[in-house]
């Protein structure tokens, strides 16, 4: 599984259940780009986030949620690390992306062998963060996309991390 994400100098990804910032091009040139045609796990909490609480298109929507009745018509619902892992492992020939929300990324970072981390060249006040994958000596930086700069006049780097 690969976890994808924006996560700012402090590695925040959001504050009070949003988005510290919504770049264009990362959605569209970073997120859109890896995750379109594959599949998405997230949270519940991060489906309430979407407009209209619409799943994603041209994906499998997969939602973790520990509600053993929740339902959303398109999408599979799982209440389990190991329910995950055994789809993973059951789905080795898909691309299967970590989406969030910050739960999910800490409850199921083991479960990733890859990461594309949208470094945000700018600190926000956050609540909600993603493990800094350049502290954790389980994984290492294998290589950085050129710089850009955002309409919204924020600078950011993709990077690409692999589980040593």
């Amino acid at each position: 599984m690969i976890a994808i994400v924006a996560v700012d100098r402090n590695w925040g990804i959001g504050y009070k259940g949003d988005l510290l910032i919504s770049l264009p091009e990362d959605q569209k040139g970073v997120f859109r780009k890896y995750t379109a045609g594959n599949t998405v796990v997230f949270g519940r909490k991060t489906l309430q986030t979407f407009p209209g609480e619409r799943l994603l298109p041209k994906r499998t929507n997969i939602i973790m949620t520990r509600n053993p009745s929740f339902e959303k018509e398109g999408a599979v619902i799982m209440h389990s690390t190991e329910e995950l892992a055994k789809y993973i492992i059951s789905h080795k020939k898909e691309e299967i992306y970590l989406i969030g929300g910050a739960e999910i990324y800490n409850t199921f970072i083991d479960l990733c062998d890859r990461a594309i981390i949208t470094a945000i060249k700018a600190e926000f006040t956050a609540d909600a963060y993603f493990p800094n994958l350049d502290e954790d000596p389980a994984w290492e930086l294998e290589n950085e996309e050129p710089e850009i700069m955002s309409e919204k006049g924020v600078a950011f780097t993709v990077r690409h991390y692999v589980r040593k």
